[in-house]
C-alpha cells in the first residue's frame, strides 16, 4: 500500500500539480489525469480492503477475547477452592500465553493504523477512508486492550500467612502476611517502570470491567487498618522468560488505625485488650501500566 501510494504521489507532483502555470509540456499529457485517475482509484480501492481485513482481525479478537475471559472464570472458581483446601490446578502458564498472544496481536494492529495515519498525512483525497474510518477502528482496538488488560492483572496468590495450618483469605493483626499479583499480558516497556501498590479498602468506586463491587468495609464496628511494610512494588521480570511478569507482596502486616476523634485521656480504638472479631476488609493490587503509548490504571 506505501509502494503504490508513493507511485501514485510521484505521478502526480510530475504530470499533475495544481496552481502550475499552464499545461505540461510533456507528450501525451493529456491522458495523464485519466491514468492518474486509474491509479487513485486503485489506490482507494486498496485502503478500503486493508480496512476491512483489519475490521475482520478486530472482530475475530473480540472472540477470543470472550473465550478466554471464559477460561479466566474458571481458572478463578478453582482459585477459590483451592482457598477452601480442595485439590484444584491453579497454574498459569496457559493462561499466560494466550492473553500474551492475543496482546502482541492486537498491539501490532494498533502499530498498523498509526502507519495508516501516516499515509493518510502525505496523500489524501475526497472520501478517503482512512480519514472516516481509521479514528473509529483506534478507538475500537484501544477499548479491547483496555479490556484484556485490566482482566490479565489477577492476584495469583490470595493473601496469607507463613503458617502452613492458616488458610489464604484468613489474616490476623499484627502477623505477617504475603500477596503475589501477576499480569497475564507479559508485555511492557523496559524504558518504564511499572509501580505496583497494594491498598486495603481503597475508597472510591472499583476500577476494572466485568469487577464485583467491594464490600462495605467501612461498617460501624469495622476498624480501619494501614498496609505496613513495602506498599508499592515495581513489577518485575522473572530471572527467566518464563517467570512472567509479577509483584511480590512479602512479609506485609496490618496496622489498625488509630481513631483521631477520642480525646486526650481517653483510650484509642488500638489501645487496650480488644475482644476477638472478625471482620470483611478488602484488598486491592493497582498497577500503573504504560505500553507503546497506551497508558492504564490496572486494579
Amino acid at each position: 500500500l506505501e509502494d503504490m501510494q508513493d507511485t501514485f504521489d510521484f505521478c502526480y507532483k510530475v504530470h499533475y500539480l495544481p496552481g502550475k502555470a499552464g499545461p505540461c509540456p510533456l507528450r501525451g499529457y493529456a491522458k495523464e489525469p485519466q491514468a492518474l485517475q486509474a491509479k487513485l482509484q486503485i489506490l482507494d480501492r486498496q485502503r478500503r480492503e486493508v480496512l476491512a481485513q483489519m475490521q475482520q482481525l478486530l472482530g475475530r479478537s473480540e472472540t477470543l477475547r470472550d473465550f478466554l475471559q471464559q477460561e479466566l472464570a474458571a481458572w478463578q472458581e478453582r482459585q477459590r477452592c483451592a482457598c477452601l483446601g480442595a485439590p484444584a490446578d491453579t497454574r498459569l502458564r496457559p493462561l499466560e500465553a494466550w492473553f500474551t498472544e492475543l496482546g502482541q496481536g492486537l498491539f501490532q494492529l494498533l502499530k498498523l493504523l498509526r502507519a495508516l495515519g501516516e499515509l493518510r498525512l502525505k496523500v489524501t483525497y475526497e472520501r478517503d477512508p482512512l480519514a472516516a474510518e481509521t479514528p473509529l477502528l483506534e478507538r475500537r482496538l484501544r477499548e479491547l486492550l483496555t479490556y484484556l488488560l485490566q482482566s490479565a492483572f489477577v492476584v495469583e496468590q490470595q493473601p496469607s500467612m507463613p503458617n502452613a495450618f492458616k488458610r489464604p483469605l484468613v489474616l490476623r493483626t499484627a502477623s505477617k502476611f504475603s500477596a503475589r499479583a501477576r499480569l497475564l499480558v507479559r508485555l511492557h516497556d523496559r524504558n518504564h517502570h511499572m509501580e505496583a501498590k497494594i491498598h486495603i479498602d481503597r475508597s472510591g468506586p472499583p476500577a476494572g470491567v466485568g469487577r464485583d463491587p467491594p464490600p462495605p468495609a467501612a461498617q460501624p464496628g469495622f476498624r480501619k487498618f494501614n498496609i505496613l511494610t513495602s506498599s508499592s512494588k515495581t513489577l518485575l521480570a522473572g530471572d527467566s522468560p518464563q517467570d512472567g511478569l509479577v509483584c511480590d507482596f512479602q512479609y506485609l502486616t496490618l496496622k489498625e488505625q488509630k481513631d483521631s476523634r477520642t480525646g486526650k485521656g481517653s483510650k484509642g480504638s488500638g489501645e487496650g485488650p480488644l475482644v476477638v472479631t472478625e471482620e470483611l476488609h478488602l484488598i486491592t493490587f493497582t498497577l500503573a501500566y504504560a505500553y507503546c503509548g497506551l497508558e492504564l490504571e490496572l486494579e
